[in-house]
């Protein structure tokens, strides 16, 4: 058994501000027993619009950030996993990734979001570069592997199925759900399925306003939300156990009864 926890705030334009936040948020995290503490996406940096202020404030994988996010880990031991605006070799975009950091202060694991936000009038693509398909990376805290996405991925199923496929049993979920009609609706609904499809825990950390639509939750294998947050700053804590996914899927066979695969499309 692990104890997982979500934490929500609202990032802004300036960094040591939102490390300031983010640092108080893992710490109250690590003293209610968290041994993963899952922040939002564009943790480092939010601007209200995807523009050329990310790209101007991105910073390499081994910059101060993710330095300070090894930091934070190492004094807590906790993993931490967050989101940031990763430098690439293209002057006008970024990487949209998340990092998972050990409690070594070592980078356990990256993702580079795969579906970009261009939807209900944004163009996340005009700045973020996609991320390529390849082998999904993991890592695992006390034999329970954990997997990482991001928000707007939660809309398609495959991404999810991909890293159950690979052995995951909790899904870290950073977000920034823009708020708007029937987008709360849409966020709660989606990360309850992607954990009762495949049987596994969702934690799923979203920005709260005015980036973000809060509701920042974790959800068991059966999709019953064991924590959660509602409109502003916190963390929320819960247990996350191979047993309850055992038992879910003695009852609910989904995955071993299903007749299709997911294949990447060219």
């Amino acid at each position: 058994m692990v104890q997982v926890a979500v934490a929500q705030f609202a990032p802004g334009l300036d960094k040591e501000q939102n490390l300031a936040d983010l640092r108080k948020l893992v710490e109250e995290a690590a003293a209610r027993g968290a041994r993963v503490v899952v922040l939002p996406e564009f943790a480092m940096f939010t601007a209200p619009r995807i523009d050329e202020r990310f790209v101007a404030s991105a910073e390499p994988l081994d910059g101060p950030f993710v330095t300070a996010l090894g930091e934070l880990a190492r004094r807590h031991g906790v993993h931490v996993v967050a989101g940031m605006g990763e430098r690439v070799d293209d002057p006008d975009r970024i990487s949209n990734t998340l990092v998972a950091v050990d409690p070594d202060g070592g980078i356990a694991a990256t993702y580079r979001k795969m579906h970009l936000y261009d939807a209900f009038g944004f163009r996340e693509s005009d700045v973020v570069r996609p991320g390529e398909i390849a082998e999904p990376e993991t890592f695992t805290v006390d034999g329970l592997r954990f997997g990482m996405q991001t928000c707007y991925d939660v809309r398609f199923p495959e991404v999810t199925r991909r890293l159950v496929d690979a052995g995951v049993d909790v899904l870290a979920l950073p977000a920034d759900w823009v708020p708007g009609p029937l987008k709360e609706d849409h966020w709660r609904t989606l990360v309850r399925a992607r954990a009762i499809e495949n049987t596994i825990y969702v934690a799923a950390a979203d920005q709260h306003g005015p980036t973000g639509a809060g509701n920042s939750m974790i959800v068991d294998p059966m999709g019953v939300v064991v924590a959660s947050l509602g409109e502003g700053t916190g963390t929320a804590v819960a247990p996350v156990s191979a047993q309850r996914i055992a038992e879910v899927r003695a009852t609910n066979p989904a995955l071993r009864l299903r007749r299709f695969t997911v294949v990447p499309r060219t």
